[in-house]
């Protein structure tokens, strides 16, 4: 019986509850050692009824050996590996070591658990427990969390418990407190009834509501040891004190014993047993700890009571005592899948530079990141660079370190490991490949000025030796000044265009559109034809590494070829997709998302755009988060969604660096101004356009494509005047890149600024070059304009046909404020439309809804979709039960009749 925990049961036992009825969820607890977390698991064990039970623990020796922790857990499920996808059961096989290894995304793993625990609840709900999981190895806990706020409609209950200090975002958190005063009264006379009246006061004083330590401390009074009241130490120090005197009390040969699992931790009874007999104590010393119930001993696993047995016997010991513990102990571990436990063992023996330590330890790091335990290479690596004396092995592990500080995503770690090893050497190569660590970790904190200028010196200091590398430094150093202005972008591009290119190359003739792109954007000249740049990019197939292939899909955006953009950029996400490189799709996804606004396809860029954002969040990408939300507030803008459009923009313009400018800025001014349009707020929208047109974001890709706007939201305001120069500026990129859907633009704007006479002819050739290359809302743009235009000269007829056009367009699209102003245009001229609403088929489900079934709609299996979408297939099929309804169908074959599968555009 749990005492006191009435409101914590009820918690537990609704989730699981919701887990019978085909629900999932995720919970955490979180307190302080003894507080009785693990009493809360054990309940949550004992009420799964008809569950399937999954159950770990951290081990704190093993907190270096990556998925460790994940393996121990998942060992009953191994048999359903192979019904995972084939990148997933490689990725998981490879991170146990049950195959050979290939380093991938750290990431993949954690959908393969999701899709494990998936597969196991096929049929029966699944309860998957972790204690003390702030003892996880890093791999191991971020797969599981990663797994755990992903479930959704499986079956599955997800219950972590750690001690403060561990994070587990996205979980609901249950801290655990003391037990009230009358609770911990009753639980202490229950367990210790003899106790005097002064020293039940004297305990219930010092437990402060712990429940161990109402169970523990009544030992230290029945020996008359002195607990100090008032928590003068920290409650774990007086508990550890007790189970110390305990431990004091037994034979030597048997403390020895206990010191030696202690240091094991990990528990293996036959390497405790192999050490043990090293310092002269064997298995029947283990007896008398057994009776006095500091551990319970198995065929295979010595079992301490409490954490706290070990942390006291452990933290007791002299340091040369434990010295010649882990001597033993690595000694002990003599088989060759011992080796990573070996190293560390040694590496805690080591009281000064040793290669040879380090040298294991560098092998520990490598066959870690090999199985995407980053974390654990970043230690080792670390480790293993304190161990060597002063030199390039000293400088290169530590270079190592950080760059799986960077494969691991943790910004703070990689920017501190970068500084120490950029601080040890003057080798060109190495201390490049320092500091290209050390800008990416600025890049994702928000320091922009800072990533710039650590690319530049790290290029400078390549580009005679290696030029290649020299050229992706530089290329990611644009990519960092095209977010500071015009100054940085136009001296960045120049130092671009002075490396020694390697002919023949991908990359050269990626940086040669790279540098003419922004060189356009910035108005330094068009310097040649677009075409030419693009066709010598595109005769490579834009090949290279994923991040130069990133930056020629991005380049096409700047010159205006928005399909081979997205052609480009889908591809890459594709690959990210199928190989589970989840971290690397935050920018690919923004690519993709852009791409598709700029083509009208607004749905599917909402549901992309918001996939990049949640996982940039995941990672703590600063930089991602905000120019994403820059997006999302574009799209907002165009349903007329005037609060989340708002929202978004804030997070858009938020700068994570002072004097810079907001990541997103340039897209939320654009975004807002859009909306302003759609509510027929010709001054405010003019407002926030010069904003972004002369301020230092200008150059941006909002910046060109915003021009249609100033010259509309000029012409509303009589002032014609000011939209010639923008026209001209917008007639010379339309000259350059030779793209239908910009003279479309051209056209449009003409029109607008024309005499009666000319308008209709300029109206009608913008429709025309518009039909070449379809993007709906720009097209029903067009058709308002038009339809409006001839309303006002009374050809009511062929304005009612045009505004009809650009009002059923509007509707699909869910652009509500531009149906609405089609809708009053077509009153105005006597034909008035039913308000049936403005939202099509598709846009009547959540975006998780519709990415599904345009997915499902396409042929893909639930398994293939979950694949794609990092799901489990029972989601993806519980999604698509939910969909069926809103879209009045009731069968998958019907889902290709709805409208287009790309969405609403």
């Amino acid at each position: 019986m749990l005492h006191g925990r009435a409101q914590e049961l009820s918690v537990i036992d609704r989730l699981l509850s919701d887990c019978r009825a085909g629900g999932s969820g995720g919970l955490f607890l979180t307190g302080e050692p003894g507080i009785g977390k693990t009493a809360l698991l054990d309940h949550a064990a004992s009420a799964a009824s008809g569950f399937r039970l999954v159950r770990g623990t951290g081990i704190e020796s093993e907190a270096h050996l990556p998925f460790a922790g994940l393996h121990l857990l998942l060992r009953p499920a191994l048999d359903r590996v192979d019904a995972l996808p084939v990148p997933q059961a490689r990725a998981l096989r490879g991170a146990f070591g049950l195959v050979p290894a290939e380093p991938g995304d750290r990431m993949l793993v954690g959908l393969a658990v999701l899709s494990l625990l998936a597969e196991l609840a096929d049929s029966a709900p699944v309860l998957c427990l972790l204690d003390d999981a702030q003892w996880l190895d890093r791999a191991s806990a971020e797969a599981v969390l990663f797994a755990a706020r992903r479930l959704d409609a499986e079956g599955i209950a997800v219950i972590v418990a750690a001690r403060p200090g561990f994070a587990a975002p996205g979980l609901t958190e249950l801290p655990l407190t003391g037990l009230d005063a009358p609770t911990a009264a009753g639980l202490l006379a229950e367990h210790a009834a003899d106790l005097s009246p002064a020293d039940r006061y004297r305990v219930l004083a010092e437990a402060q509501g712990n429940p161990l330590a109402l169970l523990e401390l009544p030992a230290a009074v029945a020996t008359h040891r002195p607990i100090a009241a008032g928590q003068a130490l920290p409650l774990s120090d007086t508990v550890q004190a007790v189970f110390l005197d305990q431990a004091r009390r037994l034979p030597e040969p048997t403390r020895q014993l206990l010191l030696v699992a202690a240091a094991e931790d990990a528990g293996d009874l036959g390497v405790v047993l192999r050490a043990g007999a090293a310092l002269g104590s064997g298995a029947t010393d283990l007896v008398p700890a057994e009776v006095a119930g500091l551990v319970r001993v198995d065929q295979h696993t010595v079992h301490f009571r409490h954490p706290l047995v070990r942390s006291a016997l452990y933290q007791a010991a002299p340091t040369s005592l434990r010295l010649v513990v882990h001597t033993a102990l690595a000694d002990a571990l003599d088989r060759p899948d011992d080796a990573d436990r070996r190293a560390w063992h040694r590496a805690m023996v080591a009281t000064g530079p040793d290669e040879q330590v380090a040298a294991e330890l560098e092998h520990t790091a490598l066959r870690a990141a090999t199985r995407s335990g980053y974390a654990t290479a970043v230690a080792a690596y670390d480790r293993a660079a304190r161990l060597t004396p002063a030199g390039e092995n000293r400088v290169r592990r530590l270079v190592l370190a950080a760059e799986a500080a960077a494969e691991e995503g943790d910004a703070e770690r990689m920017a501190v490991i970068a500084d120490r090893a950029a601080a040890s050497t003057r080798e060109p190569e190495w201390r490049a490949r320092a500091l290209r660590v050390r800008a990416s970790a600025a890049f994702h904190q928000g320091s922009l000025r800072a990533a710039r200028r650590l690319l530049t010196e790290a290029a400078g200091l390549v580009r005679a030796d290696d030029p290649l590398l020299a050229t992706h430094t530089m290329l990611d150093a644009v990519h960092a000044a095209w977010y500071l202005g015009a100054d940085e972008i136009a001296e960045t591009a120049e130092q671009l265009d002075a490396l020694p290119l390697p002919p023949g190359d991908p990359i050269t003739h990626v940086a040669r559109l790279l540098s003419w792109a922004v060189r356009a954007a910035i108005g330094q000249g068009w310097g040649g034809a677009a075409a030419d740049r693009i066709g010598a990019a595109a005769r490579t197939g834009f090949g290279g590494p994923h991040e130069t292939i990133l930056v020629g899909a991005t380049s096409l955006q700047v010159a205006g070829h928005d399909t081979e953009s997205h052609r480009v950029a889908a591809q890459l996400l594709a690959g990210c997709r199928e190989h589970g490189w989840i971290g690397r799709m935050p920018p690919v996804l923004a690519c993709v998302a852009r791409a598709q606004t700029f083509l009208g396809r607004h749905a599917d860029a909402w549901d992309d755009a918001s996939e990049a954002l949640r996982i940039a969040q995941e990672s703590g990408h600063r930089q991602w988060i905000a120019e994403i939300s820059g997006v999302l507030a574009y799209l907002a803008a165009v349903t007329g969604d005037e609060q989340r459009c708002h929202a978004l923009a804030d997070d858009a313009v938020s700068a994570p660096e002072p004097g810079a400018p907001g990541p997103g800025l340039a897209w939320a001014h654009w975004a807002l101004a859009l909306l302003d349009l759609g509510h027929a707020r010709w001054e405010s929208a003019r407002a926030r356009l010069d904003a972004l047109h002369t301020g230092p974001v200008r150059h941006q890709l909002p910046g060109l494509r915003s021009i249609p706007d100033v010259v509309e939201a000029a012409v509303r305001l009589g002032r014609p005047e000011d939209a010639r120069e923008p026209l001209d500026r917008l007639t010379e990129w339309a000259r350059q890149v030779e793209q239908p859907w910009i003279d479309a633009h051209v056209q449009r704007c003409r029109a607008l600024l024309a005499a009666d006479d000319d308008a209709d002819e300029l109206y009608r050739a913008a429709l025309r070059l518009h039909a070449q290359d379809d993007r709906p809302f720009d097209r029903a743009r067009t058709a308002l304009l038009h339809g409006e235009w001839l309303r006002r000269i009374r050809r009511r007829s062929e304005a009612m046909a045009r505004l009809r056009e650009a009002f059923e367009t509007f509707r699909r699209l869910d652009a509500a404020p531009w149906a609405a102003r089609a809708r009053a245009e077509l009153d105005a001229a006597g034909d008035a439309v039913p308000d049936t609403g403005t939202t099509g088929a598709l846009a009547r489900l959540t975006p998780q809804e519709r990415k599904i079934v345009r997915l499902a709609a396409r042929g893909h299996s639930n398994r293939d979709i979950a694949a794609q979408l990092f799901l489990s297939p029972r989601t993806v099929g519980y999604h698509l039960y939910k969909a069926y309804p809103k879209l009045g169908v009731t069968a998958r074959t019907e889902l290709a009749a709805l409208e287009p599968v790309g969405g609403n555009g």
